[in-house]
């Protein structure tokens, strides 16, 4: 389904009339199962880092791998100001159970995080860095399962279509 989906709107007429006006390369907004997989696992890897900008971050990558950019920039959305304090203080939880360092008292005030930042810095980012691997692996491997499976389903239904 979502699989159609993309690849009707990578049809529009409108789409393709804002890639010629702004010259955007094609190959950043494929709809493979490779491009879109790849898109995936970026967006999620770097949604899960604990930085300002990181839509940036995804943009500059593009000179160095080949992805579908705007699906990549949608999956940098998972972490947002609502998501954000539960998934850091999931992430300085989880680094410092790895480090086995002493975890502090957390407030979810501005304030207290960056009174703390020196403090929960190694943990969090220990933390961050086991959650983008893990996360960004586990969607990768799913897009590409769901989509194998949803092409195998329309090859079975058009086999059906043509014996009848």
């Amino acid at each position: 389904m979502v699989r159609k989906n993309l690849k009707k709107i990578s049809r529009s007429q409108k789409l393709k009339e804002f890639i010629k006006k702004y010259k955007v390369p094609t190959e950043y907004l494929s709809t493979n199962r490779k491009m879109v997989s790849k898109a995936v696992f970026i967006g999620i890897f770097i949604a899960f880092i604990p930085m300002p900008m990181q839509m940036l971050l995804v943009i500059a990558m593009m000179p160095f791998f080949k992805f579908n950019v705007p699906i990549a920039l949608a999956m940098c959305w998972l972490s947002n100001p609502f998501t954000m304090p539960p998934m850091y203080y999931m992430e300085y939880q989880t680094g410092s159970f790895f480090l086995g360092s002493e975890t502090l008292e957390v407030e979810m005030t501005l304030e207290w995080f960056t009174n703390n930042i020196d403090a929960i810095f190694i943990d969090l980012y220990v933390g961050a860095f086991f959650y983008s691997t893990v996360g960004s692996l586990l969607a990768y491997f799913l897009v590409n399962f769901i989509w194998r499976g949803s092409v195998e389903r329309d090859k079975k239904l058009h086999r059906n279509d043509r014996k009848i």
